[in-house]
């Protein structure tokens, strides 16, 4: 499962913090609850979190609060929604078969 924060929102002291993904990976790896902070720009912060998410990453930081940019919010949690689909930890949202 995937956590969505806010810039104000308090990190659980259990989370470890990490800025790159190499640190990531070795955090998972050594089985501990991952928080990255993803970067301002729009385009930038979805693609971050959908990397960190690919690398195990758990929590993610958002520079954009969720009531004064509920775009950008949404657009990360539909990227960590489709990464976590596409690893198989959640269903698809949305399936279609296709008939040829």
């Amino acid at each position: 499962m995937t956590l969505v924060i806010g810039p104000d929102d308090p990190a659980d002291p259990e989370w470890a913090e990490a800025a790159s993904l190499p640190e990531v990976s070795a955090l998972v790896r050594a089985g501990r609850t991952v928080l990255v902070t993803l970067p301002e720009d729009e385009t930038e912060a979805i693609a971050a979190a959908a990397a960190y998410a690919w690398a195990g990453a758990g929590v993610f930081r958002t520079s954009h609060p969720a009531a004064s940019h509920p775009g950008t919010s949404h657009l990360v949690r539909q990227a960590l929604d489709m990464t976590e689909a596409l690893l198989g930890r959640r269903p698809p949202a949305l399936t279609r078969r296709g008939l040829a």
